[in-house]
């Protein structure tokens, strides 16, 4: 189970929003490139940024930050990256610049023969991202809700060739009130291709109960305001998944 700290970038800085409100946003940090680093030091095996601006505006934004984040960890760490990428050419820059995955969301609701042509072209580096509550799909940053059920697009995205579906409950995303294991659960079992979840995560009894249904299909977790406010120990974070991982194996 990997736990994936998220850094959030608007205007520059690293922030965390409260239920996708732009205008809500608490600063963490005005140094990306550092914050990069200190989950690397921590033991972080993956990270999950999202230019903010870029899904607001439909394009990057935060070029700068997010090229200080891939120097600061280089090939030590895969980054997953969103928000704002509408184009193959902007997947293409940024799988060059060293970005591992790209998360598509709106897009891929909105023109879903864009996200098909991406994993097409990008096989192996393509996830989408489904923001959902009570089963319906959100989209323009969970402006707009849409009558599309969560589990029918899943599966219509899997068989595009997507290589995970992070899963975000908005009712909960940035709330510290606990993720939502049994929708989360609910959408890893009708899918072949892993799910990682988002939204809501506290602290480590959250990280217990997700690694109790790991084996359904869930193969790791997004965390941003419990690691930034202290609610959740990163480091011990990790270190337990591990632990409850190889209990099993």
């Amino acid at each position: 189970m990997l736990i994936i700290p998220a850094i959030d970038l608007k205007d520059g800085k690293c922030v965390r929003l409260k239920q996708g409100v732009m205008n809500d946003a608490t600063i963490f940090s005005d140094d990306p490139g550092a914050t990069a680093a200190h989950w690397l030091k921590l033991g972080a095996k993956r990270l999950h940024v999202v230019d903010l601006n870029g899904a607001a505006a439909g394009r990057p934004r935060n070029e700068q930050a997010i090229k200080a984040i891939v120097k600061a960890v280089g090939d030590k760490m895969p980054i997953q990256l969103g928000g704002g990428i509408r184009d193959l050419d902007t997947i293409e820059a940024y799988l060059d610049s060293g970005i591992s995955y790209i998360i598509i969301g709106t897009a891929a609701v909105k023109t879903p023969g864009f996200l098909h042509d991406a994993c097409s072209a990008f096989l192996g580096h393509i996830m989408v991202a489904l923001d959902a509550k009570d089963g319906k799909v959100a989209v323009d940053g969970w402006s707009k809700m849409t009558g599309h059920d969560v589990v029918d697009l899943a599966k219509k995205f899997q068989d595009y060739g997507v290589e995970a579906v992070i899963y975000t409950d908005i009712g909960r995303d940035g709330m510290l009130s606990g993720v939502n294991i049994d929708a989360t659960v609910a959408l890893a079992r009708e899918l072949t291709v892993p799910v990682i979840a988002s939204g809501g995560i506290t602290d480590l009894d959250d990280i217990k109960a997700l690694c109790k249904v790991e084996s359904e299909g869930i193969m790791g977790a997004i965390t941003g305001r419990a690691v930034y406010q202290g609610t959740l120990d990163f480091a011990e974070a990790q270190k337990l998944a591990d632990k409850l991982s190889k209990s099993k194996a």
